[in-house]
């Protein structure tokens, strides 16, 4: 197992990519803001406090596993959601704090029980291994209560990063949609979750719901003959998590508004209603775990009107780490989002290539959910207007395996014009698959 120090953590760096220049009367002003993490583990410098060497353990991990009644259909599901565990428990760094929750109607703890997480080492390992063969299909689906189990077992532990990996293969129909959203805000903020719906009979918006409310990743594993890879995939991805509740945090002057903040890169996922109130004229926006990577985000801003000559900052944007009580440890990287009104109608009129491309790409996200909502209610001509703009966007920002996905539900004629035919039969697992990733984007060439 590799070794690990929160000692060094990664390095953040913000770039701010814009066109400035407003008209005279312009108001908005947008901005793609790139947040880089790099060094992590090796970096030089101290880690902020939050995050000192000395709190013990680096990180907790709770593993949801589906045992309802139709895992056991067919019997190669259970199988394989256990192969998939036994795969991720392996993926586990030794003195990583880890749980295994079998899910039905209820939530019962299946590894290391009594309330508590076990250390990974290979004992444990093998122990966690050992009790997987016990877990067996039978009974309903309420998703709330695993959460709620997984949240209680991740808060007992002294760490930095808590994260859950929750699979699913049906319906949350014990459990109300009101219950489970209660539950999905209470645990916000206190633990990052993915979510994986395995073959064809969940629903995708609860699944990716999980995700987006607890700032992880959704997705269908169509062949439960996938889900080892998957999951081992998705713990070597946590086990990279090197800070956790990293905020975005915006502060405008008086006269000034966020209209939105969007992450738009790897996938989109509006973050607007999420602010926290951090003083006066700023807010934080939560983005969760970070490892060595990039995200981008899309931040509009509403100004006020100002006459030709005038300049402004709009935004300034830095990256912090909130603590409990209402101070911040900063994480050292800042960027400016400026307002300058012109009367050149090139400098105010040009769209800077990044927020264009991003803004294609959200649009891309709305209207795949759009066309596969109205072919579901049967409007085939709507379905075919908003999947063939899907194909178009898709097309013109190089959106390649979003392209490959619509092909398998519309026949293309001509994808520079979005001009396509819906197909007459569409399998389920591929129209599921276009919803899950219809907000997975591919980042601009800078």
């Amino acid at each position: 197992m590799a070794n690990f120090s929160k000692s060094n953590v990664p390095q953040f760096s913000v770039d701010v990519y814009q066109n400035e220049y407003l008209p005279e009367g312009g108001r908005e002003v947008n901005a793609i803001v790139t947040v880089t993490a790099t060094g992590g583990g090796t970096a030089p410098g101290a880690a902020p406090r939050a995050y000192a060497a000395e709190q013990g353990p680096s990180a907790a991990v709770a593993i949801m596993v589906d045992c309802s009644g139709s895992m056991d259909y067919p019997k190669t599901k259970m199988r394989n959601a256990r192969d998939a565990t036994a795969a991720a428990i392996d993926t586990l760094r030794d003195g990583v704090h880890f749980a295994v929750i079998g899910g039905t109607h209820v939530a019962k703890e299946v590894y290391p029980g009594g309330g508590r997480l076990a250390v990974a080492d290979a004992t444990t390992r093998d122990q966690a291994k050992q009790a997987l063969r016990r877990l067996g299909a039978g009974g309903g689906t309420a998703i709330g209560t695993w959460l709620r189990l997984a949240d209680r077992l991740l808060s007992s532990a002294d760490v930095s990063i808590r994260h859950g990996i929750l699979l699913t293969d049906g319906r949350n129909e014990h459990e109300s949609p009101g219950d489970l959203k209660a539950t999905l805000d209470t645990c916000a903020g206190r633990f990052t979750c993915d979510a994986r719906g395995v073959g064809t009979d969940w629903e995708v918006k609860e699944v990716t719901g999980i995700a987006s409310a607890l700032l992880g990743t959704a997705d269908i594993v169509a062949d439960p003959a996938g889900l080892a890879a998957d999951f081992t995939r998705m713990m070597e991805t946590a086990m990279g998590k090197e800070v956790a509740d990293v905020s975005l945090r915006l502060w405008t002057p008086v006269g000034t508004e966020i209209a939105f903040v969007k992450q738009v890169a790897p996938a989109v996922e509006d973050l607007t209603g999420r602010r926290t109130e951090a003083g006066p004229r700023a807010g934080d926006y939560p983005t969760g775990s970070w490892g060595d990577e990039a995200r981008d985000y899309h931040v509009c801003v509403r100004v006020p009107a100002a006459n030709i000559g005038q300049e402004m900052l709009a935004a300034r944007v830095s990256l912090v780490i909130p603590r409990s009580d209402g101070s911040a440890d900063s994480l050292g990287a800042q960027g400016l989002v400026r307002a300058v009104w012109t009367d050149d109608m090139t400098a105010s009129t040009s769209i800077n290539p990044q927020v264009a491309h991003y803004t294609g790409q959200a649009e891309l996200a709305q209207v795949i959910q759009q066309g596969i909502d109205l072919r579901k209610a049967g409007d085939i001509d709507g379905a075919t207007a908003k999947l063939g703009r899907a194909v178009q966007l898709a097309s013109a920002s190089g959106n390649a395996d979003t392209a490959k996905l619509l092909a398998k539900v519309v026949d293309v004629v001509d994808a520079a014009t979005g001009t396509v035919r819906l197909k007459t039969k569409v399998a389920e697992a591929d129209e599921m698959t276009l919803e899950t990733r219809s907000t997975k984007t591919v980042r601009v060439k800078k």
